[in-house]
């Protein structure tokens, strides 16, 4: 890491959670990996306090623990994991794409469990419905089953996830610290698990209670109190979520391509492409380049396949648009023959099955974003050459003067510019 992402990652973490776990962290950052006994003498910090740094960093997943290089039988060692920190400076942004898909439910539910780290089920809807009901007038309540609707749209849409069970789950937390465990060259992801998505029976019933500002403090000390005693009785004890920071990512991916289209065409164009991009936002894997084909029903006819992914498209798409089918087969063939290649279409049998290109329509984006800056710093002629190179790969000072047509001289001083900036690059042969 540069020096900079470590004073970020370090003003970050003081910012949060204090100064203690902040030298914690950035010591971390600095040594790569280490055990628990010499992060302690290396920071000259007591014991306890860096055993408690360290339960605030796995718990919110910013460390990761595992077997050292003696193996097994050797002492447990610690791995900051600079990514998930990075992420807090786009929990404002998580909170808000929650709140508008989601409401102030939503909203609530993701913030409590970024500010803890990670929740059970039925503590987020406890602690979501007391500050909704909070907030209501004198008289009125949030039910839990509102909530619990909210959370398991969350769950459903994979905005939330199951956080992977830990290795030494079952013992205690001062001899989880110190008790060796199984090696760990990677943290569990917790698309591994196969009940990542699965929502828990939970016998809860009720509304949230409204406290009065004198009783918060009391109150807060009895909730801790009872926290095991309350899971216990609504059946997901043991049970955790934590906030998919990845499929808000590629939410966000997801709107940066609507937004192009709408900008690139029009309105109409970024629903149809809203629409495919909602359709398979579950089913298509996280790198994928393509968006992945939907059916209704497993035909193996091609055309037959088509057919029906059309429909799909037809049917999902917003009755407000009213969009009739001629239309629509009109606007997904001008998508296809867009130069940005948002849309693409596989086979011709049957009309062909139509995908949203992710990786190019990012690239193309990308692409269109340089070109941008440099006309803005350096002027249309340089932006006219950088295009030039761009789409050509390779070319003679010769040739950018001849395709460009810029004078040799000037054409001479933007290729130097902008080979001073490490915008372009020069091979001597």
């Amino acid at each position: 890491m540069t020096a900079q992402e470590v004073r970020l990652c370090g003003l970050l973490l003081q910012e949060h959670f204090g100064d203690v776990v902040e030298k914690v962290g950035t010591h971390l950052i600095r040594s790569g990996v280490l055990t628990l006994r010499a992060l302690a003498y290396e920071t000259k910090l007591a014991l306890d306090l860096v055993k408690k740094s360290l339960c605030v960093l796995v718990q919110h997943g910013m460390c990761t623990f595992g077997a050292g290089r003696r193996g097994p039988a050797g002492p447990v060692e610690y791995r900051i994991n600079c990514e998930h920190i990075l992420h807090m400076l786009r929990y404002p942004r998580y909170i808000y794409t929650a709140k508008s898909l989601y409401g102030d439910t939503g909203e609530l539910i993701v913030e409590e469990i970024l500010q803890r780290g990670q929740m059970t089920m039925s503590s987020t809807v406890k602690t979501v419905a007391d500050r909704l009901t909070h907030n209501m007038p004198e008289g009125q309540s949030m039910d839990y089953s509102e909530v619990v609707s909210a959370f398991s749209r969350l769950v459903e849409t994979h905005f939330l996830q199951r956080c992977p069970p830990m290795a030494s789950a079952g013992s205690s937390s001062s001899e989880a610290v110190d008790t060796p465990i199984p090696a760990l060259s990677q943290p569990a992801e917790p698309e591994s698990h196969p009940e990542c998505y699965k929502l828990p029976y939970i016998n809860l019933t009720g509304q949230g209670k409204r406290r009065r500002s004198s009783e918060d403090g009391e109150d807060d000390q009895r909730a801790a109190k009872k926290a095991k005693t309350d899971n216990s009785e609504c059946g997901d004890e043991g049970i955790y979520w934590q906030v998919n920071f990845q499929r808000f990512h590629l939410h966000f991916r997801d709107q940066a391509i609507i937004s192009a289209v709408s900008c690139k065409l029009d309105q109409t164009s970024s629903e149809i492409v809203r629409t495919m991009l909602r359709m398979s936002e579950v089913t298509t894997p996280a790198h994928a380049a393509f968006t992945q084909a939907l059916s209704a029903n497993e035909c193996k006819q091609s055309g037959i396949k088509a057919l029906i992914v059309f429909h799909q498209i037809f049917r999902a798409l917003p009755p407000s648009y009213n969009i009739a089918r001629p239309i629509l087969d009109q606007y997904l063939t001008l998508l296809v023959d867009d130069p940005m290649e948002f849309v693409g279409k596989t086979g011709d049998s049957g009309g062909g099955m139509y995908v949203v290109n992710l990786h190019r329509a990012l690239a193309n984006l990308a692409r269109a974003t340089l070109e941008s800056v440099v006309q803005e710093r350096f002027g249309s002629r340089s932006a006219r050459i950088f295009r030039l190179l761009l789409r050509k790969r390779h070319l003679e000072q010769k040739q950018v003067e001849d395709f460009a047509m810029v004078p040799a001289k000037e054409a001479k001083d933007m290729l130097y510019t902008l080979l001073s900036e490490n915008l372009v690059q020069l091979q001597v042969q």
